[in-house]
């Protein structure tokens, strides 16, 4: 009974896509090693560590989300099948996975250095805020990105101990990323979204101008990344990387028309994993060819 609540919860909080954010953080932290000259001692060890604090705070991010939403969720036809509100999983059970993986998530953040366990209630505290913005401001979509984008900056800190602010251009272009493509997956819920009086950036200006401003917004993740190129004097497979996902985005906002929602999942789910898979193959093989050959 317990495995299958659990095989439950993980599809609930789709654990798969946590392939979205953690290719960025991965190459937060080879980025830090590089910095270091990969002398890190436990490196190994470090990525790890890692990937369970990524894993960790964001299983009780998406489950906190699920819980605090579920009501409504409930009332919105496309999200009534959740399973909270169809009554497949319990609050109560729910409670207690975001629990075990908040305790997750600082036991790795422990385990990596000081500063990262002491940052570690700042970094829930920011994924647990996210849940409840949508009820007061239309930059629910902005937090969301921030949500996801500090995870860079702590792979950073858990390979140096410190925080470099060059690292903080990653952390903004996850940041534009996500909140671009949250905007194109609200789309689908602008009625329900003006019926509740939610916050969203369709529901403020419209579907056609929501996906102008999302734009906008992966406009910005691509220079984001190129002043981080230019910061850290990455090579030209960096460029092309980015380059790669220039042209991802630009399919993606090509095949989502403000009266055709209808491959909305496509550009959310295939595209985006697209996007931080090619993102890391093209600099993790830059970091690591320069570093050969330094």
């Amino acid at each position: 009974m317990f495995l299958k609540r659990l095989r439950l919860t993980l599809d609930m909080i789709k654990f798969e896509h946590s392939v979205f954010a953690l290719p960025f953080a991965l190459t937060g932290a080879l980025l830090a090693f590089r910095e270091s000259g990969f002398h890190s001692p436990n490196s190994w060890w470090t990525v790890l560590w890692i990937v369970v604090a990524m894993v960790g705070a964001r299983s009780a991010a998406m489950a906190f989300n699920r819980l605090v939403d579920a009501e409504i969720d409930a009332r919105n036809p496309r999200t009534k099948i959740r399973h909270i509100p169809a009554g497949a999983l319990s609050r109560t059970f729910c409670w207690g996975f975001t629990l075990a993986a908040s305790a997750l998530f600082l036991f790795a953040a422990w385990e990596l250095n000081s500063l990262c366990f002491r940052l570690a209630p700042v970094a829930l505290g920011v994924v647990f805020a996210y849940s409840f913005t949508k009820r007061f401001t239309h930059l629910s979509h902005i937090v969301l990105g921030f949500a996801l984008g500090i995870a860079p900056a702590a792979a950073w800190i858990a390979v140096r101990g410190s925080l470099d602010p060059r690292i903080l251009w990653l952390t903004a272009a996850v940041t534009f990323w996500t909140a671009g493509f949250d905007i194109i997956y609200s789309c689908q819920d602008y009625e329900f979204d003006c019926d509740l009086q939610l916050y969203s950036v369709p529901r403020l200006v419209g579907i056609g101008k929501a996906l102008i401003v999302a734009r906008c917004l992966h406009v910005l993740m691509i220079a984001s990344l190129l002043m981080l190129v230019r910061q850290l004097q990455l090579g030209m497979l960096s460029v092309a990387g980015v380059a790669a996902i220039a042209g991802l985005l630009i399919y993606e906002h090509g095949i989502v028309k403000a009266d055709d929602l209808s491959r909305v999942n496509a550009a959310f789910f295939t595209m985006n994993g697209w996007v931080s898979v090619l993102f890391f193959v093209f600099w993790a093989t830059d970091i690591l060819l320069i570093h050969q050959h330094v």
